[in-house]
């Protein structure tokens, strides 16, 4: 009589950036590789990895959180084995202060050496307890282990690191400096992802503009985008983070000719008043800025624009502050993602004088809030009685008897319909709308 043996189960938590999320796919399919499959039931599992984030404090404090519950888990079942990596781990100084904390975790490991996880994860099943960071990157890696395989919509790495040092962000001391990768080696790995499955990809980097500035000849982020287009059976492009700085004429020009590149651009500005701009080393101005921004509705009219804002850096006044909501008035994005400035330890904005007080920031924060919500409402109500493409994704989590997907322009759609249509194209017709989603029906299948 043979006895069945029951696979091991993994669980990844994924905190912060879509990149961080790649990377969790990562150490999935490497767990994989060493017979563990996916599962999302904690108390079930035999290996749980969290990779972090520390771009702000609030994601800091909800990880540790979560570090600190596994804790019961590891005293219920002994042979589990807990894994943290990631942003956080990688900071100067952080990993001796986390392994005190959490004396419970198994392996630890930076955002430089995930490739090595499968190494990790045998000599811990072996010794015992193992931690590796490495301070620099040895060499611009990537899984070929096709970490997305299977799945609809996929992040693929162009890029790792950041020049740019903005004077409040910490992703270039726990990330590196920018290395870009080969397009031979992108490329392929998209059209075995296409071959998977994967209809939708979206390119990834810090600052996806300037990829391409350190590789061996001349061929810059728009030459990659015009490759990826051509792509047999892949629909969907989609790319951030654009740095405005480096958003060249020849990018806005490639993205209006694509047939498959999403007519969305998220574009930072982080702050409408040219003296926070400058403080947070931003590298442009806000003429330049709104200047970019008419460039990019000139040559896309049907554009949708998203950004990220900063409330309460230091040293900002009312008067800085009004000048980012008359920005956001003044572009009309459809979507931002809006956060307090946060104090990082190690950058430069954490020494400045003139540090805003939290009660000043929250109420910054629900302003522009507030301004951006009605913004966003009106770009949807705009767009009520018109018939849009819909890649339909899944049901939708609100109301699992609808389904749900996104436009070209990365809007939130919900809609009846049938579950067979997940995974295909449609034409929806928007009937209603609110600040965050597109509500309608669907009129036909294009895919």
């Amino acid at each position: 009589m043979s006895i069945t043996k029951v696979p091991k189960k993994v669980v990844t938590l994924a905190y912060g950036c879509q990149m961080s999320e790649r990377d969790a796919d990562t150490l999935t399919e490497i767990s994989s590789q060493k017979g563990y499959v996916r599962s999302q039931e904690l108390e079930q599992a035999d290996l749980i990895i969290v990779n972090t984030c520390c771009v702000r404090e609030s994601a800091e404090n909800k990880i540790l959180g979560k570090i600190g519950e596994l804790k019961h888990l590891k005293e219920a079942n002994p042979q589990l084995k807990i894994a943290i990596s990631g942003c956080m781990v990688q900071q100067p100084g952080a990993l001796e202060r986390l392994r005190k904390r959490a004396p419970h975790v198994d392996i630890w490991a930076g955002t430089h050496n995930i490739h090595e996880f499968q190494r990790l994860l045998e000599e811990a099943e072996e010794k015992g307890k193992v931690a590796e960071v490495w301070e620099k990157p040895r060499e611009t890696q990537e899984s070929v282990l096709l970490a997305a395989k299977g799945k609809l919509k996929v992040y693929v790495n162009i890029s790792y690191g950041c020049n740019n040092f903005c004077t409040y962000c910490i992703v270039p001391h726990v990330r590196g400096r920018e290395r870009s990768r080969q397009p031979e080696e992108i490329l392929a790995e998209i059209r075995a992802l296409v071959e998977t499955g994967c209809r939708e990809v979206t390119l990834l980097g810090q600052n996806v503009n300037s990829y391409g500035q350190d590789l061996d000849r001349a061929y810059d982020f728009a030459d990659l985008l015009e490759d990826v287009d051509s792509i047999d059976g892949l629909w969907r492009v989609r790319f951030m983070t654009s740095h405005p700085k480096d958003l060249s004429d020849k990018l806005i020009e490639t993205i209006a000719a694509g047939t498959h590149l999403c007519e969305h651009i998220h574009l930072p500005f982080q702050a409408g008043s040219d003296e926070i701009l400058k403080g947070m080393n931003r590298k442009y101005t806000r003429e330049y800025y709104l200047s970019r921004i008419a460039q990019i509705k000139a040559i896309i009219p049907q554009v949708s624009l998203t950004t990220d804002i900063i409330v309460g850096f230091p040293g900002e006044t009312e008067e800085d502050f009004e000048q980012t909501l008359a920005l956001i008035r003044q572009v009309k994005y459809s979507q931002a993602f809006t956060f307090m400035y946060s104090k990082r330890s190690g950058t430069p904005a954490a020494q400045m004088a003139e540090q805003i007080p939290l009660d000043i920031k929250k109420r910054r924060l629900q302003q522009l809030i507030t301004v951006q919500n009605a913004q966003s409402l009106a770009w949807r109500q705009e767009m009520i009685g018109k018939t849009y493409e819909v890649l339909v994704e899944g049901p939708s989590k609100s109301n699992p008897d609808r389904l749900t997907g996104r436009t070209r322009g990365y809007e939130l759609v919900v809609f009846p319909g049938e579950p067979q249509l997940i995974g295909t194209l449609v034409q929806v017709l928007i009937q209603d709308a609110n600040s965050w989603t597109l509500f309608g029906e669907c009129r036909a299948d294009r895919h």
